[in-house]
């Protein structure tokens, strides 16, 4: 039973799995705030454009079933899907927006990186400095 537990301790100290968890966690905040964006800020124009329709209430009735006449009716709430699919559309172009900036930070970071290596040449080794002495005195001779 210890080692299951050094186990765990090792995989959820881990620096993915703490990651992870921080993305989720903060992914679904992200989500509501994108969703609130959306059904409070977006929508209702585009509804009062299109006289007034809030696209949450459309739905289609189906006709009663005539094996059981007393069952609620029963509906397909398209608008419903219209609205999460809006809401995944902008979450799906924010996270796009993000990851590319930071892909574009990233890049510009390991261009840096790659300048500074490439304008600073490396000390030449002890060996080589000898051989270079060496070289010079066998010249003057």
């Amino acid at each position: 039973m210890s080692k299951f537990l050094d186990e765990f301790k090792a995989f959820a100290v881990k620096g993915n799995a703490v990651d992870m968890a921080v993305g989720v966690i903060i992914g679904g905040a992200f989500g509501k705030i994108v969703s609130s964006i959306v059904n409070d800020i977006i929508m209702p124009p585009i509804g009062w454009l299109i006289g007034g329709v809030n696209f949450s209430d459309l739905k289609a009735t189906l006709p009663v079933n005539p094996l059981s006449e007393s069952a609620e009716p029963v509906t397909i709430n398209y608008g419903a899907f219209i609205q999460t699919t809006i809401d995944f559309i902008i979450i799906a172009f924010c996270v796009f927006l993000l990851v590319k900036g930071i892909t574009s930070l990233a890049n510009k970071a390991s261009k840096k990186k790659e300048e500074e290596a490439a304008a600073a040449p490396p000390a030449p080794s002890k060996e080589e400095v000898l051989l270079t002495e060496i070289r010079d005195l066998l010249k003057k001779q």
